[in-house]
């Protein structure tokens, strides 16, 4: 079989990407693999070249509805009408029709807490599944930047399956928390496929500002000199909506925000925004950029910092997808940390809330009920429970402190993300690395493109709800 003339006939490309080839040949010999490939290197083609070229239905588990919808958007825009996306979007009725025609499926995007659900689960073991996608797989170890209990259930529910063919994708992930992962997936014979997460054509800068108004003041300068399209991230879903407003104003760019509180539809209209090029750029919470298919994206700033370096590495690998050189730029205040401390703990239950009933534990914010309904349903007394928190908390400082010697540290930024995951660090450096090795901003600086008033975006909508 000619790969690369399947690649084509099936998904329009005439070549693969890193890793690309590999995986896929590793998954049509019917071997469970375990991919790790940069962000932006194309994961998604892996298992829908290995679906179209296999038997049986592909079932995908995805972590994050705006991943999940922009890669069923994308591949029904390429004209597969076979693939769905069982998610909170569906009403009651359209998930029930969605269930019973299940089987008409190629492509099944599912999440884990929807995986839970025992209605879908009985739909899905009606079905031959040829492939088992874990996508984001750094979301199922305990010892990963982003618990999900959900995801910890995956491995039981694969057996369920008959122990299909296992894809596990993700860019992030450090030795021990891929032998984590294998772990609670239960994959005992697994064939690795393992690539840098090194983004060289991303230049990597921290500036460090010493007060609050000079952090503002450079972000503005920032982003009436760089090239667009850009990303800013913020933590705090009022300021990401502030400085849309400001930075339009100021530069007269075409701006939007973006975050969880949005509907689902504003959502999904934002990211078709980007994509066909109607906004210069968007001021986000972590909410955004999870599969994103945009390739020229050529900044991306952190206002605030992420929780840890898994993080950090997602987000700017959002830049740069076509290989043109781009810049992530952080910057950074004496204090920051501060606000991720707070959004560590407030994901987490009290420990004090283990001793409440059942009746009671459903009226906490979503992530602490599941995470005390997960303990309780394995059996965990109070006591364990409380370790569990004990533990995620303290590792959750460990990574945060661990990213803060990367903000403030006077080596290679390059180099110290590549020792974390434990690399061979390379020896020949982009001409522009990162601040400490070197970075000339004004190589990134120049005119955003005019934006011309289309309803492209609105004609790209219509196409996908024929």
């Amino acid at each position: 079989m000619q790969l690369e003339q399947e690649l084509e006939r099936f998904l329009g490309f005439n070549e693969f990407r890193a890793g690309q080839r590999e995986v896929v040949e590793q998954v049509l010999l019917g071997n469970d693999c375990f991919a790790m490939l940069p962000t932006g290197t194309g994961k998604t083609v892996c298992y829908q070249l290995s679906g179209y070229l296999s038997d049986g239905v592909v079932l995908i588990v995805s972590p994050l509805l705006s991943l999940m919808q922009d890669q069923v958007e994308r591949m029904r825009a390429n004209g597969e009408k076979r693939v769905i996306a069982l998610n909170s979007f569906l009403s009651l009725p359209e998930k029930q029709q969605a269930l019973a025609e299940l089987a008409q499926y190629k492509f099944i995007f599912v999440s884990p807490e929807m995986l839970a659900n025992k209605q879908i689960q009985m739909a899905i073991r009606r079905l031959t599944i040829g492939l088992f996608v874990v996508d984001e797989a750094h979301c199922i170890s305990q010892w990963g930047h982003d618990f999900r209990p959900d995801y910890l259930e995956l491995g039981v529910l694969r057996q369920e399956l008959g122990s299909p063919v296992t894809l596990v994708l993700t860019a992030t992930a450090t030795k021990k928390v891929r032998l984590d992962i294998k772990k609670q997936l239960r994959l005992t014979d697994c064939v690795d496929v393992i690539h840098s997460v090194d983004r060289p054509n991303i230049a990597i800068v921290v500036e460090n500002t010493s007060t609050r108004m000079e952090k503002q003041a450079k972000l503005l300068a920032l982003t009436g000199a760089l090239k667009g399209p850009g990303i800013i991230y913020f933590s705090s879903k009022k300021l990401a909506e502030r400085y849309a407003y400001e930075i339009g104003e100021q530069h007269g760019l075409r701006t939007a925000f973006y975050h969880g509180d949005m509907s689902g539809e504003d959502r999904i209209t934002i990211q078709q925004q980007f994509i066909q090029n109607q906004l210069h750029l968007i001021c986000a919470t972590s909410a955004f950029g999870m599969g994103i298919d945009k390739g020229d994206i050529r900044y991306v700033i952190h206002f605030h910092m992420p929780g840890d370096l898994e993080a950090y590495l997602q987000e700017i690998g959002r830049a740069g997808r076509d290989g043109a050189p781009s810049v992530a730029i952080l910057l950074y205040a004496d204090g920051d940390e501060a606000i991720q401390l707070q959004l560590q703990d407030r994901d987490l239950p009290e420990e004090e809330l283990v001793h409440l009933s059942p009746a009671l534990t459903e009226q906490l914010p979503v992530t602490e009920r599941r995470f005390l309904e997960f303990y309780r349903q394995l059996g965990f007394t109070p006591d364990q429970i409380k370790e569990k928190i004990q533990f995620r908390k303290r590792w959750k400082r460990e990574n945060l402190y661990t990213f803060l010697n990367f903000i403030k540290g006077v080596t290679c930024r390059r180099q110290f993300i590549q020792t974390y995951f434990e690399e061979v660090t390379n020896h020949d450096k982009p001409e522009n690395c990162c601040d400490v090795c070197g970075v000339n901003l004004a190589d990134f600086y120049g005119e955003n493109q005019e934006i011309v008033e289309e309803a492209g975006w609105q004609k790209y909508l219509e196409y996908l709800l024929k």
